[in-house]
């Protein structure tokens, strides 16, 4: 996790007069293929910052590319599906070969992080929490109980998630083996190779499935590191102030952790055959002092809901939800969390399985057509 300076004209500015005219015509293609519901999500798409409406047109193109090469309806739309939910491949990139390895490379180790237990964890379904605050574990277990309180609406012209980055900086690994190039600080403003890819690949999931979804690709952190939480409030401020129909908000990082020795943990699952990097959701706690977060309970209902889909679909996923007493800007949506999408030990191929991986049981969650 990371930091600061907001980069206004990239990933949030209206869109030009070109992409108007494109997504137009997006529109009243998707009213010919498919009818109303991928054109409203597209229509939501156009009055929206441009990363949206490219992904809306994404996932559009695609679908349309499988529907030509369908012989019936019902085949088109189960290509369609499957793309969207299983199509990883068109996000891969190709990964530095061992034979390329400096002889001063540093070292990676590859681990999954179990579900834990004792007095601290608190089961929800499939997955746990770590409460690390003073909520007792019996609040815990009888918050997260309850419904969640927002609901997201299907096929909707109005967005309904938005995906951002405090720290868009953050990138992974781009060895094939099990090292790191000397010197690599983990950090790219290439939008292409850091968080901003990952985030991609959930909104291109999440609008697949019918749910209206906005992806933010400003740098917050860059320049500076410092002031990167008060750079992304402010942008997330501006997008519920133009869409209160906003419920969710999803700050996409990826954390780092080491060994004594400065050998990167990479903590990885296997999900149909191919090595996805874990996961862990972060969900604050108002502390009555420093960190109000009146609204922590609602939040919490949604990490665990969240992390049940995810560890529910794929054993072994999730790394347990962190409940801390931890701001990350969870005051300004029932429905905002920080999701770590594995560390700076794996590699980006991991990293983006990983982030369509926690957007299919999130289209699960919200009752999307996986």
């Amino acid at each position: 996790m990371q930091e600061n300076h907001r980069d206004t004209p990239a990933g949030r500015a209206g869109s030009g007069t070109g992409w108007a005219a494109l997504g137009a015509a997006a529109v009243m293609l998707a009213l010919t293929v498919w009818g109303r519901g991928i054109a409203l999500t597209l229509a939501g798409a156009l009055v929206g910052p441009v990363p949206a409406l490219r992904t809306a047109f994404s996932c559009l193109t695609e679908s349309v590319q499988a529907d030509s090469a369908s012989d019936s309806t019902a085949a088109s739309s189960e290509a369609a599906s499957s793309a969207a939910v299983s199509g990883i491949e068109r996000y891969l990139v190709e990964l530095t070969p061992d034979d390329q390895k400096p002889a001063d490379a540093g070292t990676v180790i590859e681990t999954s992080y179990g579900q834990g237990s004792g007095e601290k964890y608190i089961a929800c379904d499939a997955g746990t929490i770590k409460n690390n605050t003073s909520v007792s574990s019996a609040e815990v277990a009888a918050e997260i109980q309850s419904p969640l309180p927002f609901h997201v609406e299907l096929n909707s012209a109005e967005p309904q998630v938005l995906i951002m980055h405090t720290h868009a900086t953050e990138c992974f690994r781009s060895a094939s083996g099990l090292w790191f190039a000397p010197g690599d600080g983990a950090r790219t403003t290439d939008r292409a190779l850091n968080m901003c890819a990952v985030g991609r690949v959930m909104a291109d999931t999440l609008n697949a499935a019918g749910i209206n979804t906005l992806h933010d690709e400003t740098l917050n952190d860059y320049p500076s590191y410092t002031g990167s939480y008060a750079n992304s409030r402010a942008v997330v401020q501006q997008y519920l102030a133009q869409y209160p129909s906003i419920k969710v908000v999803l700050d996409v990082h990826r954390d780092a952790i080491e060994n004594d020795a400065g050998a990167r943990m990479a903590p990885v699952v296997e999900v149909n055959g191919r090595k996805a990097a874990q996961v862990m959701l972060i969900c604050g706690c108002d502390n009555g002092s420093t960190v109000s977060l009146p609204n922590w309970r609602q939040n919490l209902r949604f990490a665990a809901a969240w992390e049940s889909a995810m560890e529910g679909m794929y054993p072994g996923f999730t790394r347990p939800v962190l409940f801390s007493y931890r701001f990350y800007n969870q005051d300004l949506t029932t429905g905002s969390l920080l999701i770590e999408i594995g560390t700076h030990g794996n590699n980006l191929n991991e990293a983006l399985y990983a982030g369509q991986l926690a957007a299919n049981a999130l289209v699960s969650l919200f009752g999307g057509a996986g």
